[in-house]
């Protein structure tokens, strides 16, 4: 049997661009579990779709620098 290769691990870099002030607390708790919470923060994420979802759900306080 040929041995497993091994995954290459795709990451998307985001930084965040709005303020969570009078927003839903779902979107605030969304952009804490993004690893975010300051204007100007930014992070590197493992791809996935989990983190898929939760940037589209932040899309309109992020960018996408790198991904």
């Amino acid at each position: 049997m040929a041995p497993k290769k091994a995954k290459k691990h795709v990451t998307v870099t985001v930084r965040q661009t709005g303020s969570s002030t009078r927003r839903p607390a779902d979107q605030h708790a969304t952009l804490v579990g993004l690893g975010l919470g300051r204007i100007g923060k930014q992070k590197t994420l493992e791809d996935t779709p989990s983190v898929r979802g939760m940037i589209r759900k932040v899309a309109h306080m992020i960018e996408i620098v790198e991904g």
